[in-house]
């Protein structure tokens, strides 16, 4: 759980809640003018200076969300900020602050909180967030994150899930699949190491994947090259619980069918590969492995030009009526394959 076991752990009883507070984010330095007061008040002040406020939360659980048995804690409190920026992302928007809060059992020392720390302080300075305030308490059942995201832009540039309409295309940024089929890695060396302590786990040569899984990165870079290439997404939504799941979303909000063409879903090869090591369909990791952190957005076909040779985007169907439902045509025919909502749910997936 921690880089150096030989070092002398710290409880956190001998710093208090308000002492383990200043530790944690003392380091922590303002970039944003619209932060007006951090830590260290009751509150925070954000002035938005005319933009509208973008505002998500997400809650990590372990045991539902992680497992402290193969996710370093300076993975986790990277990857927490991360997923919470990627629904930020999705808005079209810029992340521009966090809190953060933590409920910790006292089997934590405050070493363990160091790393956890570290990892969102990185994840602070790579996308340029100010962490502006948070809370602290004890938990009876390990570890609990909650991190709250922040951001703002321009009413006119907003995209939310709502406004596809008939005859949009559906793109999607990066590749897909990848951070399931590192999560089937993880699980199946962590089991070995319950069985046999002194084997040591095989993990070469899956390094894309894993860090998908361990490390994903929210794509807040999209928002500037749309700006470029002068594209205004009509809907958008980010692919957290599987590609099926968030098409399904953004067909319920803006009351239209979807033809996703299975041909087209971008997979990198290690996802393929890796797929067949463990007798899985690729395209059912896509439809249905989750935590991608990729944009799922629909644009004008008018834009099609501006986009279509765009290395980072895949046009991958189209919008249609409601009437016409949600199907997948499957590769090499015209035969349809009804699209269902089989992602990660934290109720059911445990």
């Amino acid at each position: 759980m921690l880089e150096d076991k030989n070092q002398p752990l710290t409880p956190i009883s001998a710093l208090g809640e308000f002492g383990l507070i200043k530790r944690l984010t003392e380091k922590f330095s303002l970039k944003h003018y619209s932060s007006e007061l951090s830590v260290g008040d009751d509150a925070a002040i954000i002035n938005p200076y005319g933009k509208k406020v973008v505002v998500t939360t997400d809650i990590l659980a372990e045991g539902v969300h992680f497992n402290l048995g193969y996710v370093p804690l300076k993975h986790l409190g990277y990857k927490a900020v991360v997923v919470n920026l990627s629904d930020i992302a999705a808005m079209n928007a810029t992340p521009t602050q966090i809190l953060v809060s933590l409920a910790v059992s006292n089997r934590f020392p405050v070493e363990a909180l160091d790393e956890i720390y570290e990892g969102i302080k990185l994840a602070c300075g790579k996308y340029g967030v100010d962490l502006v305030g948070g809370d602290t308490t004890s938990s009876t059942s390990g570890l609990v994150m909650s991190i709250t995201a922040i951001g703002m832009e321009n009413s006119d540039k907003i995209v939310t899930r709502k406004n596809a309409k008939p005859n949009d295309l559906l793109v999607v940024s990066g590749d897909l699949g990848g951070a399931y089929l590192g999560l089937q890695i993880l699980e199946r060396e962590h089991a070995v190491f319950l069985a046999n302590p002194n084997m040591q786990p095989e993990m070469e040569g899956y390094d894309y994947i894993l860090e998908r899984q361990l490390k994903p990165e929210a794509r807040t870079d999209v928002k500037k090259i749309l700006d470029e290439l002068e594209v205004l997404p009509t809907s958008m939504i980010d692919v957290s619980d599987g590609l099926a799941s968030e098409i399904l979303h953004l067909s319920d909000q803006s009351q239209v069918g979807f033809r996703l063409y299975e041909e087209k879903i971008p997979m990198d090869t290690m996802t393929i590969t890796t797929s067949e090591e463990f007798n899985l369909n690729p395209v059912m990791c896509a439809l249905s492995g989750g935590e991608d952190y990729e944009l799922l957005f629909t644009i004008s076909p008018n834009d099609f030009d501006k986009i279509k040779n765009h290395p980072d985007f895949t046009v991958i169907g189209h919008a249609v009526d409601l009437e016409q439902g949600n199907y997948m045509v499957l590769r090499g025919s015209n035969e349809l394959s009804q699209l269902t909502a089989q992602g990660w749910d934290a109720f059911l997936n445990k």
